[in-house]
């Protein structure tokens, strides 16, 4: 009998096999032939091990080379815009740099990725007599449209869909690519995909619709996104609108409005998400954490401090536990203000009541604020305070507190095993951040 690590590294080692084939664009016979048996010929491939090769052709043909060890955020300085391949492909015929997430991709590489990995998942199938089933399925669509090849992606959809075994293009199938083609900024072809569905005889649930509207948000395309929940929240629809729904959209009303530089438009994003909230209650939903925290954070960056009090306070009488991220925006309002006993009010309140472990991002503002009003002891005092509790303060955070003891006279209030435990902190911290970009660029992320 095969014992299952023995199993595991073979098909690790295959898998690795297939992936060098692949880069050196060479056929995939002379490798796989090579080192299986005739007897093992029909156990060498599993649905897993299939996926993982498809899976990791995105991270070796589609990435540039600036990117491999970058980490991919959630947040954006502006909206993500709609992507325009048509330019993208004229731009890189004349060498014109394209910005954006196609920025720096090599067309080429890209182009011998897509071949080899349809080259793979029909090979596997002929050769081996291996059953593609709903999750090759839906990798080998994921990485069509990683790879922006749209005509391609449909038209092997329409393939799968065809099947006699069917079931390979399911809902959760379509849902993936969704979220996919939103992450790669073609979000007129997700939505594309989403009014497809009934084209590969799927049914959107709430959770297509939720990926989808998150889409849609993402561009600060609020009127179709409301069109959708409007549509959801008809009498008898199928698919009704959850508390994610509402949650999706009231956080990115708060995210958007901070991103623009327009008062007005500040106004009417807050107001919708207020809108949205009140709506929420009235339907009988219990908002979450979440919810309260999109909107406590998006009322104390725009200097609503009332309304976010009577958010906190509504979290209370609701039995909503706040956390610490609750508690950070209201210490980053008041330090913003100037009003340092208030934030320290809130900071003693969160240790108190043990609603969550202050760190870095809870004594930066108050030391900044201190610093910045001259107090230097108590900055000195948050410091050390801050260290104790086992967290390293930032490097900027350090000097600031430094220089302003250095230039007060009061150096020695530091002493030189405190600078020892901050130094060693920061430059581990830097190997870790390291060590993290380093994994994330292997597996992919």
């Amino acid at each position: 009998m095969v014992q299952p690590n023995t199993v595991r590294l073979s098909n690790h080692r295959l898998v690795d096999q297939i992936l060098v084939a692949m880069l050196k664009n060479r056929p995939f016979d002379t490798h796989v032939h090579s080192a299986a048996s005739t007897s093992t010929t029909h156990q060498l491939w599993s649905s897993d091990s299939v996926s993982d090769v498809l899976r990791s052709v995105p991270r070796f043909f589609f990435q540039s080379a600036r990117s491999i060890g970058t980490q991919k955020g959630f947040r954006h300085r502006t909206p993500l815009k709609q992507r325009k391949l048509k330019e993208e492909a004229y731009k890189f015929r004349n060498n014109v740099l394209v910005l954006g997430p196609g920025a720096h991709r090599d067309p080429f590489k890209a182009k011998l990725g897509l071949n080899k990995a349809l080259e793979f998942f029909y090979w596997v199938e002929t050769h081996f007599g291996f059953q593609h089933d709903e999750i090759t399925c839906r990798e080998m669509a994921c990485v069509l449209a990683r790879g922006n090849t749209l005509m391609g992606l449909w038209d092997f959809l329409k393939e799968m869909s065809r099947r006699e075994n069917g079931g390979l293009v399911t809902t959760a199938t379509i849902t993936c690519l969704i979220k996919v083609l939103g992450e790669e900024g073609l979000v007129n072809e997700a939505l594309t995909a989403f009014y497809r569905m009934k084209q590969f005889h799927c049914k959107p649930d709430v959770y297509a619709y939720n990926t989808v509207i998150n889409v849609l948000c993402r561009i600060g395309n609020f009127k179709k996104a409301r069109f959708l929940l409007e549509q959801m929240e008809l009498p008898g629809f199928r698919c009704p609108p959850d508390i994610f729904t509402y949650t999706i959209l009231i956080s990115s009303y708060c995210k958007y409005s901070l991103q623009t530089g327009c008062r007005k438009a500040i106004r009417r994003r807050l107001w919708e998400a207020n809108h949205l909230f009140r709506i929420m209650l009235f339907k009988g939903f219990s908002p979450d954490v979440v919810t309260y925290n999109s909107l406590i954070d998006g009322c104390c960056k725009t200097y609503r401090i009332q309304r976010a009090l009577e958010l906190f306070e509504d979290m209370s009488k609701r039995g909503c536990t706040p956390n610490r991220l609750t508690y950070n925006s209201f210490i980053r309002y008041y330090s913003a203000v100037n009003e340092i006993d208030q934030a320290i009010k809130m900071l003693r309140m969160m240790q108190k009541m043990n609603h969550g472990i202050a760190t870095s991002s809870s004594y930066t503002p108050i030391i900044h604020a201190l610093c910045e009003g001259g107090k230097v002891i108590e900055a000195r005092d948050f410091l050390l305070e801050l260290l104790e509790e086992g967290s390293v303060p930032r490097e900027y955070t350090y000097q600031l507190v430094c220089n302003l003891l250095n230039s007060a006279g009061k150096a020695s209030l530091l002493d030189e095993n405190v600078h020892e435990r901050i130094r060693h902190g920061i430059e581990n911290r830097y190997r870790e951040v390291k060590k993290v970009k380093l994994i994330m660029s292997r597996k992919g992320y």
